[in-house]
């Protein structure tokens, strides 16, 4: 059985108390740790301009082929926030490169914890050659059977999914990276990055902002 370990972090406004509470969930395929604040580190890691690995000699136009790849990064990103945000009746997100300059550069440093800018952050790391985009948002967005409509608002527990169906985001970008060992995890780890513009999960705002599913 493969053993995949997994982070998330989500931002958060300065309102809601900062001293998360931590948890482990296990399951059949491994442990997942969620909202747990790690030291930073300096160690880099290895960008990624899409989640396909490719060899630059073996292709007869690199810059052409490095676009191709980014474009269908560009779009993973795009069509699988959408394809949520419509479940939750929330309008589509386009892509951002304004955000995705620094999301890039903050996704090489390979250090779990928040940036600070001004919009929505939410983050997720895992082990094992497999893990990439697709299950970071997936982790996002289990939170959201945690989520109490009867009581709109913030909780450490389902703080990535409210970020990613909000309503009023209407931009994002996302990064991945390889990171070293001894940096996030012990072993080698995938680190996925994503930018939201303008930010979510602004205390008053949740009935207005993540709707129920449809």
């Amino acid at each position: 059985m493969r053993f995949q370990v997994s982070l998330l972090l989500s931002a958060t406004l300065a309102m809601v108390v900062s001293a998360m509470p931590q948890f482990l969930e296990s399951n059949h395929e491994g442990y997942s740790v969620m909202d747990m604040e790690s030291e930073p580190v300096s160690e880099a890691g290895e960008i990624l301009g899409s989640p396909t690995y490719f060899v630059p000699e073996e292709f007869d136009d690199y810059e052409q082929d490095v676009d191709l790849y980014f474009d269908d990064w560009k779009n993973q990103v795009i069509n699988q926030h959408n394809a949520y945000r419509r479940h939750y009746g929330a309008g589509p997100v386009t892509w951002s490169d304004q955000l995705y300059s620094g999301t890039l550069q903050w996704a090489k440093q390979c250090q779990f914890h928040h940036s600070n800018g001004h919009y929505g952050e939410n983050l997720a790391a895992g082990t094992g050659n497999a893990y990439g985009f697709t299950d970071g948002l997936k982790s996002w967005m289990d939170e959201a059977s945690k989520y109490d409509y009867n009581h709109p608002g913030f909780s450490s527990g389902t703080g990535h999914f409210t970020q990613v169906v909000w309503k009023g985001s209407h931009q994002v970008a996302c990064a991945i990276a390889n990171c070293g060992a001894n940096t996030i995890f012990k072993q080698p780890s995938k680190y996925v990055v994503c930018r939201y513009s303008p930010q979510g999960n602004i205390i008053g705002q949740f009935p207005q902002n993540v709707g129920r599913p449809q």
